[in-house]
């Protein structure tokens, strides 16, 4: 690995304790305005001193973002359809190599759909954008996205995780489960948990703190934050579950001290 790969990954793990608070906010390249991110930057500005890493698509860089914003940058590159579209997550490249580089990002992340019919046109459109990657030193997140008919258990997620690292991803992204343990323990990079569909914030925060104590290193949160009743409050809850090893309760009690 060299030193630009590995000067990018510092960026979105944080090398004091080798863990990552990202903040998902790219759900607009197939859900359009969701709830909660009508106004991004609005949403997003006060969040920012609480997340280690953005996620985002390159059209909300560039009109929401302010360049100077000191936060290390996970861009969405892959896409193509959308919510209402019958193949959801079938997805292609839409971003270059050389944008995500003019876009000085940290990271890049792409959509596999292992399972589906269409797996393998998600799996080589990653493995081909790894090949890219490399050439430049950028980092690979994989995400691995789920669709309706198929199991969020550990045999599937365990698979789906195995199969993005051993074809070469540098991060994974993907859903927490019953026996977490098993799917980090066969997965030989990083794995981060979605946060998934919004939930009541204790149960997100519980499930934050399983999966650090299962062995993953953060979270990739998105609408368990922005729509929180107090978003602030949430990823400041989250953080410190992240980064300072507290309970869910006391976790909990940050978020509801945050409102008062």
């Amino acid at each position: 690995m060299d030193w630009g790969m590995k000067n990018r990954l510092s960026k979105i793990i944080k090398p004091r304790d080798g863990r990552t608070v990202m903040l998902a906010v790219d759900h607009g390249y197939f859900m359009g305005p969701t709830t909660g991110l009508e106004k991004l930057d609005e949403m997003i500005n006060p969040l920012l001193p609480y997340a280690d890493t953005l996620m985002l698509t390159r059209g909300a860089l560039r009109n929401y973002v302010d360049p100077v914003t000191d936060i290390p940058i996970v861009l969405r590159v892959s896409g193509g359809t959308s919510i209402v579209g019958k193949e959801l997550l079938h997805e292609g490249t839409v971003v270059s190599i050389e944008d995500a580089i003019r876009l000085n990002v940290s990271g890049v992340a792409y959509s596999i759909l292992v399972g589906a019919d269409f797996e393998r046109d998600t799996l080589l459109g990653m493995t081909k954008y790894i090949d890219e990657a490399e050439r430049y030193g950028i980092p690979v997140l994989a995400v691995t996205a789920v669709g309706k008919d198929m199991a969020k258990d550990v045999r599937y997620l365990g698979l789906a995780s195995r199969m993005a690292a051993e074809l070469g991803a540098h991060i994974v992204k993907t859903y927490f489960c019953k026996d977490f343990e098993k799917v980090i323990e066969s997965c030989p990079v990083p794995v981060v948990i979605a946060g998934g569909k919004k939930q009541p914030e204790k149960d997100a925060l519980n499930m934050a703190y399983d999966a650090i104590q299962a062995g993953a290193i953060g979270v990739d949160m998105g609408r368990n934050v922005f729509q929180s009743t107090d978003p602030v409050g949430m990823l400041k809850a989250v953080n410190a579950i992240i980064h300072k090893d507290v309970t869910p309760k006391e976790a909990f009690d940050i978020f509801n001290s945050n409102k008062k």
